[in-house]
C-alpha cells in the first residue's frame, strides 16, 4: 500500500513561483530541496514597514535601512577591467543617494524603472567617496501600497546568486506567501503532546508557520518565535532522555 505523499515532501521545483532553474538555485545556494526546507528557513530579522529613513539623517555605520524615493537616474558603467555595475541615484525630500549593483546587471536593467517611486532597503556604505546603498531591495511604492496590510515583512538568507535569479527576500515573500495561502491545518500536523500546548498556552505548528514567516503584529511573531524555539528544546530533551 502506498501511503500519500506529504505536502511537506514536495521538490522545490513544484512551488509555483521557482520552477527548475531557481530550484535548483535554491539547491546550490541555501540546501533547500523541499516544502518543508523552504518554510524552515526563518526570517532572520524583519522591516518595519511604517518606518522610514530620510537620505540626510543615514550614516554609513548605520543598520539595515527603509528609504522611500524616486529614481532619478539608472546607468550601466564600465570598469577599468572591463566589468560592468550598474548605478541608480534615489532622490527623496532631504537629498541623494547612489543605489549600486555589482551583479545581476541585465536584470535590474529590465526590473527596475526610473521616474517611478520605490521603497528601498539596504546598508549604506560609502563608495567613490558618496554615500551608497549596494544591492538594495527595491519595490514599486505603488504595489507595496496594495499588496503589504502588515506592519512587519521578513528578510531572508540569501546570496549574490539568488539575488541575481529574483530570489532575493522581496522575491521569497511572494513566493511564500502564496504557498502558505494553500496550506491548511492538515498539512502541517501538530508535533507536540496537546497537554503540553495547552498547559503552556503555545500556539499550534500550523498558526507558528504562519506567522513566523508573515506577523502581522509583535505579539504573533512572539509567539511563533516561541513555539518554535520551545519545540527544538523539546526534542533536544527528548533525545537526551531516549
Amino acid at each position: 500500500m502506498n501511503l500519500p505523499v506529504s505536502i511537506l515532501d514536495t521538490p522545490i521545483e513544484y512551488v509555483k513561483g521557482i520552477g527548475p532553474a531557481k530550484g535548483e538555485t535554491f539547491r546550490k545556494e541555501l540546501s533547500i530541496h523541499t516544502v518543508q526546507d523552504l518554510l524552515y528557513c526563518f526570517p532572520f530579522r524583519y522591516i518595519d514597514r511604517t518606518k522610514f529613513h530620510l537620505i540626510k539623517d543615514v550614516g554609513t555605520d548605520s543598520d539595515l535601512v527603509q528609504l522611500k524615493g524616486i529614481l532619478l537616474s539608472l546607468e550601466k558603467i564600465k570598469t577599468k577591467n572591463n566589468r560592468f555595475y550598474v548605478k541608480g541615484v534615489l532622490k527623496d525630500a532631504s537629498g541623494f543617494m547612489e543605489l549600486v549593483w555589482f551583479q545581476g546587471a541585465s536584470w535590474i536593467e529590465k526590473t527596475v524603472r526610473t521616474g517611478e517611486e520605490y521603497i528601498v532597503f539596504g546598508r549604506v556604505s560609502m563608495f567613490n567617496g558618496m554615500k551608497s546603498m549596494p544591492h538594495p531591495e527595491m519595490e514599486l511604492l505603488s504595489e507595496a501600497a496594495v499588496t503589504v496590510s502588515r506592519t512587519f515583512d521578513p528578510v531572508y538568507p540569501s546570496t549574490e546568486k539568488m539575488d541575481a535569479k529574483g530570489l532575493d527576500s522581496r522575491g521569497r515573500r511572494k513566493i511564500l506567501k502564496q504557498l502558505l495561502s494553500t496550506l491548511r491545518t492538515p498539512d502541517l500536523p501538530e508535533t507536540l503532546p496537546a497537554y503540553v500546548t495547552d498547559k503552556l498556552k503555545i500556539c499550534s505548528r500550523f498558526e507558528s508557520m504562519q506567522w513566523i514567516h508573515f506577523p502581522s503584529n509583535e505579539e504573533e511573531k512572539t509567539l511563533a518565535t516561541n513555539r518554535i524555539k520551545f519545540e527544538e528544546f523539546f526534542y533536544v530533551q527528548v533525545r537526551l532522555l531516549l
